[in-house]
């Protein structure tokens, strides 16, 4: 039976002391047979809806923070790139690099990111159709790099709102790629005065149909305390909810695999 791909940490590299806690409580939820696990944070935030946002505390700075963090538990990390010359800054330090949505058209990233060998994660952007994302992942292949997932995060169909086309996710996994839905993100309000909103009641819910439909994985973003957080505070996660969140997910996605 595969494994579930597993995508979680918190939105942005506040502090070492930070990552510490997140990664320290996932890893003993985490069945190591059944679950695929990345440790997941942004080095920086470089899409923040106002200049007044927090993006970030220094790239090598955050990026170390990371990869001790991945040395320290024994796990797979990932964090996104935001432009092509960030991609061998960040192969530097992680095992896997994230397109971020808004930039999962951008040819030079995309084979920038092919081309350092790394575990390539592209999020499907808020606008495109889900045939496209494919043909984006057919730019990190050109490379001779076979190592991508897909990854769907909601759809912009008006202002300030994401709505997640579940038909999408069936498009992509046509492909022969990975396909993970992104718990989080899709449940945003983008833009909502001087920062996203959010509506984090419907994480569970949208998960469990993801899952139902026969994805590879989930990703979402986790904090102690998510009102607090310098970003996403809306959408993630509280860390407290994390262990019944992860073992109900594992439970849906076991089920699915024996139908």
């Amino acid at each position: 039976m595969k494994k579930l791909i597993l995508i979680a940490g918190p939105c942005l590299a506040e502090s070492y002391e930070l990552l510490d806690e997140v990664c320290s409580n996932l890893i003993k939820i985490i069945d190591k047979n059944k679950i695929d696990f990345y440790f997941k944070s942004s080095y920086k935030k470089a899409n923040r809806t106002s200049i007044n946002s927090v993006s970030g505390f220094g790239d090598r700075k955050a990026l170390d923070w990371i990869a001790q963090i991945g040395e320290k538990y024994s796990v797979k990390t990932l964090t996104d790139i935001h432009s092509a010359q960030d991609a061998s800054l960040a192969a530097e330090y992680v095992d896997a690099m994230q397109i971020p949505a808004f930039l999962s058209r951008q040819t030079d990233i995309l084979v920038s990111a092919g081309e350092t060998g790394k575990i390539i994660n592209i999020k499907k952007a808020q606008f495109m159709a889900p045939e496209d994302v494919v043909k984006a992942a057919e730019k990190v292949s050109s490379t001779g790099n076979n190592n991508i997932m897909l990854t769907e995060r909601g759809t912009s169909f008006g202002y300030h709102d994401l709505v997640v086309d579940f038909r999408g996710m069936v498009t992509m996994k046509h492909s022969k790629y990975p396909v993970i839905y992104d718990a989080t993100h899709s449940v945003q309000q983008p833009s909502i005065g001087e920062t996203s909103g959010g509506k984090p009641e419907f994480i569970i819910p949208l998960t469990y149909a993801a899952l139902n439909i026969g994805i590879d994985g989930i990703f979402f973003e986790t904090h102690p305390e998510p009102k607090v957080a310098l970003s996403d505070s809306t959408t993630q996660l509280k860390l407290g909810l994390a262990e019944s969140y992860i073992r109900n997910i594992l439970k849906i996605f076991e089920f699915r695999q024996e139908l």
